[in-house]
């Protein structure tokens, strides 16, 4: 992106998706690149308001089984978010985001629901729904410590050959299915069933979607008393 232009970032429905607030990811975005001197913006797109292809990060959190299915209807029936990613556009997914975004997800009954692919991931329902913390340790490609966060979902997701882990589980359950892992990752979209919001709990996380946006490392930030935040 242009080093002038103010980065957009783009939270998807909150008026059905945030129930664990997750739309605060979007403010953590904004606060850090603002605390760094860069010009931002938050655009807040209703369930019923037209998707814009040309925002730089989107934010998509998670949801009811109903609002979820409304949500991936909206999103096949405008390929914006699809143009978006395939130009470089940067994707935080949490939870049913996640599963909307991959191939396809089961509904509570086991019916199927179309995704829209852009993570190769499939996603059924458990028996048990997994309530608890979570301790990630992401892939050392991607960041060194591990993520904190709060699971709540009764999805198991299965990773495909294109998509790759966020990390290893070290408390918790993660996707539940198979490998005990968390998220998928691939290109530059990231899902996770990490609640929190995560970023406010793990702003080195922020940092490296900030880093992909913008194409450069950023510069660490300090509270009053030197540390790092």
């Amino acid at each position: 992106m242009p080093p002038d232009s103010a980065v957009r970032i783009g939270v998807l429905f909150p008026d059905i998706l945030g129930t664990y607030g997750d739309n605060g990811n979007a403010v953590v975005l904004e606060r850090r690149l603002r605390w760094r001197g860069l010009a931002t913006q938050i655009e807040r797109i209703g369930v019923d308001d037209p998707v814009p292809a040309e925002c730089d990060v989107y934010v998509i959190g998670g949801g009811e089984d109903q609002a979820q299915v409304l949500a991936a209807d909206r999103l096949r029936s405008n390929p914006a978010l699809s143009r978006a990613v395939d130009r470089g556009a940067v994707v935080l997914a949490v939870c049913a985001g996640l599963q909307v975004l991959g191939r396809w997800f089961a509904g509570p009954r086991g019916e199927r629901y179309e995704g829209l692919g852009l993570l190769d991931v499939t996603t059924v329902a458990r028996r048990r729904r997994i309530v608890g913390d979570i301790t990630v340790l992401p892939d050392p490609a991607l960041l060194p410590d591990a993520l904190t966060g709060f699971e709540n979902h009764q999805g198991a997701t299965t990773l495909g050959r294109d998509a790759r882990p966020l990390g290893t589980v070290l408390q918790g359950t993660g996707n539940g299915a198979g490998r005990a892992v968390d998220g998928a990752v691939q290109r530059r979209v990231l899902g996770s069933y990490l609640h929190g919001p995560v970023l406010a709990r793990n702003p080195a996380l922020a940092d490296l979607l900030l880093e992909w946006v913008t194409g450069a490392p950023l510069p660490a930030l300090h509270v009053p008393d030197g540390r790092k935040a």
